[in-house]
């Protein structure tokens, strides 16, 4: 029997007898400085957990009946990105496309959906304690009323989607939304990225998809939303499951986007070895991308010392710290590192010879890109998170609480685990005990 089964009851019986929002507050009740210099400086002040709220009461407290069997998962993800909501210790986060892993079946991994009726939702939380309670959450919809839902979009381009245990092919969903950067506009819309897409997603106060803004060129159809190709045809070259990942709002408005990793231009082999990601500039009130800019990653050994695959390298998290500066977390699962950077107009690469896929050598593919002319971005390390005791692994939410304070939280992945031990021959969860953890950092002042 598992551990959560007199909780996961009494838990039940709220979620018949309360209003959505009652019934999720009640569910959360439990719940240039060298890398030595910066790190010796800045620590942990504060950490607080989620507790277990069972994603089938979550999900259908918001949407009924999406979800008839979660499989014993609780609800997680949440650390898919962070930002602040506007009162002391409360802030909106959101989950990615839900529940999902990998299985080997006859040597080739299979992508498991094993809740597949769950919808992304933003979720506000406040920090109570050491508690993380969940104060509301927004399902993300489409036009029409009906859940995305996280599952793939295109056959061929994304991922086949299947069964918990990777067996039973699930149907692709032209809707679906693999969510991960958040920031919330100031008339109260919010503004989400995606991985699939890649896409910039706009939507209402209440969840709505109002436009999802897409490649050129990727001629997605069907979706239940206003899809247009907005953005740069090169960024077709996403690597698989590794699409937009941060999304910081500067000042005047403009938002600027983070392709997680390198692109695979003109092939696998080399994103994979490539050090060279993108960053984009959107104006919501143009409607298009304004710049484009070469972010250069450090060797992976430097970011995670033992680490030697290069294409473990991830943004995860940009954030917006005053002008046109950012800081940006470059990281793998098990290290982070924050990077203080800054948009100039010298670095804006857009519409170059860059973003044309028939370039030879590609951007990706230089061994030093500053030396072959391109204008990385300058950076400078603001704090290496792995030297800082008390972090957990593979943050990918990180907002600015105040100028020397950030709110950092993970991504639990909702407890599961890669390979087919996932579930137990019951087809229930086989929890981690990764918990979602909001840890509060504070940096040097002169940072």
């Amino acid at each position: 029997m598992s551990p959560h089964v007199t909780g996961r009851r009494r838990i039940h019986r709220c979620v018949a007898a309360a209003a959505p929002l009652a019934v999720l507050a009640a569910l959360a009740t439990a719940g240039p400085a060298t890398a030595g210099t910066a790190s010796r400086t800045a620590h942990v002040t504060r950490t607080a957990t989620l507790g277990d709220i069972p994603l089938g009461a979550f999900s259908n407290s918001l949407l009924p009946g999406t979800v008839d069997d979660d499989r014993g998962v609780d609800l997680g993800g949440i650390g898919s990105d962070i930002y602040p909501a506007g009162r002391e210790g409360e802030f909106w986060t959101v989950t990615d496309r839900g529940p999902n892993g990998q299985i080997k079946v006859d040597g080739a991994k299979r992508r498991t959906f094993p809740v597949p009726g769950f919808d992304p939702a933003i979720v506000r939380i406040r920090v109570s304690g050491k508690t993380v309670k969940v104060l509301g959450a927004i399902p993300l919809t489409t036009s029409s009323g009906k859940p995305v839902t996280g599952l793939s979009n295109q056959a061929g381009r994304d991922e086949a989607p299947y069964s918990y245990d990777a067996r039973t092919p699930l149907s692709y969903n032209p809707n679906g939304l693999d969510t991960e950067g958040l920031v919330r506009a100031d008339e109260g819309t919010f503004w989400l990225v995606d991985e699939y897409g890649p896409s910039l997603v706009h939507v209402s106060a209440r969840g709505k998809v109002l436009t999802r803004y897409v490649p050129a060129g990727l001629h997605l159809t069907g979706a239940d939303y206003p899809v247009v190709e907005a953005l740069p045809a090169v960024l077709l070259h996403r690597k698989t499951n590794r699409g937009f990942e941060g999304l910081a709002q500067l000042p005047g408005g403009d938002l600027v986007m983070a392709v997680q990793s390198p692109l695979s231009l003109p092939d696998t082999a080399a994103g994979e070895g490539s050090r060279t990601a993108r960053l984009l500039r959107f104006s919501p009130k143009r409607k298009a991308v304004t710049a484009e800019y070469a972010y250069r990653f450090d060797p992976v050994g430097v970011v995670d010392p033992g680490e030697d695959d290069t294409s473990e390298l991830k943004i995860s998290s940009v954030v917006a710290v005053g002008g046109d500066r950012l800081l940006v977390e470059e990281r793998t699962d098990r290290a982070a590192r924050l990077q203080a950077v800054r948009l100039g107009r010298a670095s804006d690469i857009l519409g170059s010879r860059w973003d044309d896929d028939a370039t030879t050598p590609s951007l990706e593919q230089l061994a030093d890109p500053a030396a072959a002319g391109v204008p990385v971005l300058p950076k400078r390390l603001v704090v290496d998170l792995g030297e800082v005791a008390g972090v957990p692994g593979k943050i990918e939410g990180v907002a600015r609480v105040d100028h020397t304070t950030l709110a950092l939280v993970n991504d639990n992945d909702f407890g599961m685990t890669d390979g087919a031990g996932a579930f137990d021959a019951q087809g229930r969860l086989v929890d981690s005990g990764v918990e979602t953890t909001l840890t509060y950092v504070r940096l040097p002042r002169n940072w």
